[in-house]
This record gives structure tokens, sequence and C-alpha cells, in this order.
């Protein structure tokens, strides 16, 4: 064996596990589809546009920051690259509650296991609360819209996995520049900065405040001995005396080619992300059946986690979306008091690069439809001030929907073309989850003087995004039930684990990463305490 583990993706489940496991001494090779990012590369307009999205046909030459997949009434956004979905996610870092664990999990896996590794995470990544002084006209407005409607109690501000600057002034309508962040040297030995509110979260923070993978568990995993691989994408998976044979496509993107190699464990960790991981255990089960043994129940119990959005306009009051950390706080209904739902309500935020981009994009669609005077028109409408959703409050949501969805592998068209990732779901058994959020959206636009405007994607067809896929690889009692034991081991196959947001069996209704944190570090300490 080449290596003691190899882990395959770099989000929460496999940049935890290969932390832990390198720091206990085994031999890792952490395998990662995407690029290493950094401040000069991110995403950023006039940049190169394969550094915006993941395309899954030719990845070889387009291995952008976020991965699409658009199923039938549901979009999945997902990470690509080091740090995996810690690049684009907000930063949020909060334990799931007490009952989500009531069922559906195995029996080990109680709230009261979980809590000494939420702790451990929200340490390692010196998570904290935005300062009060520096809450912004959404976290206001959330604080407004709870009392307006006689729960002023439910607002909380939520936990961050950022770098604040308590001492920092913030006048939200005149941004301190980048060079006001203070540099300092974090926990694992790397170089970040403090928040200076650029809001720029989802794309790559620029003076470093973001908490993401590849400024802690990840360099602290390499300091111990771990080898991180970028633009490599696995293929396969294939049982060997002794452990696995781990295949991959080492992605040129110079070239534009993929160039095969493999390398040979003891141990396995599949931790590519909801999609991923059910995807490629769904290929070595039925495409290369190097792995025919895997549970009839993957793919099934897939999750959105609930997810939504309800932009509401206000005309005569600046929210300013694209300014500060993407979400900061929640007015909390998961105790199941609306409609018998459980749900919490977020405020959003959006880049304002983007609606530089909305600009340029339009203008760009219809400059053959007409004189110079259209185009001109038509940016004039998208830029009336420096910021062009400064008025819209994203009112965002998380909730505990059905769970029923199921990936499956299928053919494009009938019999031909190759067979790909297909996700069925349904939105009949999660509509009254849906609802009530909506509901809620509605409800507290209103009590604040906003005007809520329902997506016609919802309205007419139900169709959402969600970035917090979960499920797929479930725990489990056994096979029957599920594709992994409490452990993340994968049923009938010793040493192959999943560590992921595949595994969560139930939805969460809050921000999944703590809570996959908190299970990649039960799965490593279980693999050094059992001396795999």
């Amino acid at each position: 064996m080449n290596f003691d583990v190899i882990v395959i993706g770099s989000g929460f489940g496999g940049a935890i596990t290969g932390c832990r496991l390198a720091e206990a001494g085994y031999k890792v090779l952490i395998l990662e589809r995407g690029r290493r990012w950094n401040k000069d590369t991110y995403p950023r307009p006039g940049r190169d546009p394969h550094l915006w999205l993941w395309d899954d046909n030719r990845p070889e030459a387009s291995n952008g920051w976020v991965d699409l997949r658009i199923f039938p009434h549901m979009t999945v956004a997902q990470g690509a690259g080091v740090g995996g979905g810690s690049l684009i996610y907000a930063s949020i870092s909060v334990e799931a509650p007490q009952p989500v664990f009531d069922k559906g999990w195995p029996d080990e896996v109680t709230y009261a296991e979980l809590k000494p590794y939420y702790d451990t995470v929200k340490s390692f990544m010196n998570v904290q609360k935005m300062p009060v002084a520096q809450s912004n006209p959404r976290t206001m407005l959330m604080k407004q819209g709870a009392e307006a409607i006689g729960h002023g109690d439910r607002f909380k501000m939520l936990e961050l996995a950022v770098a604040f600057d308590p001492d920092l002034p913030l006048d939200i309508n005149n941004l301190p520049p980048l060079t006001a962040s203070k540099t300092f040297i974090n926990a694992q030995g790397v170089e970040q900065g403090t928040c200076v509110h650029a809001g720029l979260c989802d794309i790559g923070c620029p003076v470093y405040a973001k908490n993401t993978l590849d400024l802690n568990y990840i360099p602290w995993a390499e300091k111990h001995g771990a080898e991180v691989r970028p633009l490599h994408l696995v293929t396969n998976i294939e049982q060997q005396s002794g452990g696995y044979r781990v295949s991959f496509d080492r992605l040129d993107p110079d070239q534009t080619r993929r160039v095969p190699g493999s390398e040979n464990a003891r141990i396995v960790i599949v931790a590519a992300g909801s999609l991923g991981s059910t995807e490629l255990l769904l290929k070595c089960r039925e495409m290369t059946g190097t792995l025919p043994g895997v549970s009839a129940f993957l793919g099934h119990n897939w999750s959105s986690n609930g997810d939504f959005l309800t932009p509401a306009l206000y005309r005569d009051r600046k929210i300013y979306p694209s300014r500060g950390p993407t979400i900061s706080s929640a007015i909390d209904f998961l105790d199941r008091s609306e409609d018998g739902q459980s749900f919490w309500i977020e405020d959003g935020g959006a880049p304002h690069l983007f609606g530089s981009m909305l600009t340029d994009s339009v203008a760009k669609a219809f400059k053959d439809l007409g004189p110079d005077g259209i185009i001109q028109g038509l940016q004039a409408l998208l830029t009336i001030s420096d910021d062009p959703i400064s008025n819209f409050m994203p009112w965002f949501a998380q909730g505990v929907d059905a769970g029923d969805g199921e990936l499956s592998l299928k053919r494009p068209w009938w019999f031909f073309g190759s067979k790909r990732l297909f996700l069925k779901w349904d939105i009949k058994a999660s509509r009254p989850a849906f609802d009530a959020v909506v509901n809620m959206h509605k409800r507290l636009a209103k009590a604040t003087g906003g005007t809520p405007i329902i997506s016609p994607g919802w309205s007419v067809s139900h169709d959402l995004i969600t970035p917090h896929p979960l499920g797929g690889c479930n725990m489990g009692t056994t096979a029957q039930t599920g594709v992994v034991d409490h452990k993340g081991e994968v049923f009938g196959y010793r040493n192959l684990f999943v560590a992921d947001a595949a595994i969560i069996p139930t939805p969460l209704g809050v921000n999944p990463s703590r809570t996959i944190g908190a299970l990649a570090e039960r799965i490593a300490k279980i693999i050094r305490d059992e001396g795999r």
C-alpha cells in the first residue's frame, strides 16, 4: 500500500478526517477534484470565465469555483476546490437542534455523543459572533422583523467561522478599505486578516477573514505529513488484498486533458459531498462493478435541507445585502411552533460584484437588438446606484423537509448517452415545510415595509436551489436501513468509509457544516482508537 489512508474530497468531511489521521501518524493522501485557490485566483469579473463554474462534462477545461447540478425541480450548488464546500458556504457554524437526533439516526449517534466533537470543530475553526457594534442593516431588519410579529425573543446572532476585529469602526455607508484588515497568524500557523465587511464571503474573502478549511484543517494536515493533490478527479474504487486501489484522472487545464493514475491504501474515506460521494459509489456498484455489494439503500432519503430564498424590495430603505458577512443572524422557529414545521429564517447576502456582472450580461445579451440607447437604458436601470441591489433584502431560510429525494444513475436519453447522476425529487411531502417558510417570509417582509417577491420558479413549477444537500449514503443500523454504520463504514466493506454530508440521515433544518465536521471528527477518532 502506497498510503495508509486515501481521502477523496477536501470539504468538511475530508479535510477533518485527513487532518486528524495525519496528526495521528497515518500516511495520508487527499485527492481533490478542484483547484487550490487563493486571493489572486478567486473568481472575479474580467478574469477567465472558467473560474466561475465547474463543467462536469469537461472538467479538464472548466474546473471553476461552483459546481451547479441542475435536476428536475432542484438545482444543487457545490464548491469545487481545496476546502470543498467551505469555499462557498456562508461561514455559519452551528449545532443541530437536539430533537434532530431523536429518530432516524443509529442509536450510537446522539446529540450528547456529538457534543464534544461540536466543541472541537468550533474551537479549531475559531468560531465567533459578529460584534454587535458591527451589525449591518440586514441584521437590524431581522431584529425589527422578529419584534414586529411578536417574536423578538426568537432573534439571535449566529456563530460564524470568521475572524473579526472588535475595535473596527464600521460605517456601512462607507466601508473600510481592505487595508483596515489586521493581519495575524492563526493557531495553525497560517496568516489571515480580520473582517472588513467586504461582502465577498461566498466567492473568496480578499483578506482571508473567512475561516475556510484551506486555512486551518488542511494546512495542519500538511504540517503532519499529509499530501494534498488538487485537480485529481476520482473515477473508481476497487478492492485489493490489504486495502483498495483508487483510480483517478489528473486534470491538466493547460493541455486540456486527463491523465489517468491510481494509488493504493489500507483505508479509503469518501468525502466528495452528498452528490459526489453517492455518485462515486453508484458508479462503483453499477458501472465498474468494483463494489457490487454496496447497500441497495444507496441514493435514498436525500434532502435539500429546506433551503428557500425570498427577496423583498424596500423602496425607501437601504439594506445593502452586498456588505458584511453573507449571513449573521436568525429568527428561530425550530420548535415547530409555526404550522407544525421546523425552520429558521436567516438574513441573506449577495456580493456587490454580481450587480456589475448582471449589468454586463444583460448588455451583451441585447447588443444585437437595437441601437446603443437600448443598452444604455438597461445599464441605467441596473445601476441606479453604485450598488444595484442595495434596496433588496434576501430573506433566507432552512427547514426540515421530507428528506425523500432519490439519487440514481440514468441515461439522459433512454438508451443513449452515458449514465449520469439523476435526482428524483417531488415537492409533495415537503410542501408544508416550504409553505410555512414562504408564509413567514411574506409576514416578515410586510411587517417591515417590504414587498416580497416570490420567484415564478417556485410559484409555477416549484423549482428550488440548495447549497446544503444532505444524504445519499445515509447512516443506518443495517444495510437494509442505510449505506454506512454509525462509524461511517460502508456495510460489507471493511475500511471503506464515507465522512461528509452524504451520511446525514435526516434533514437538519440549520446550516450543516459543524454537524458534518463533528461526524468527521468522531469517525477519525474511531479509526484511530480501533487501530485501523
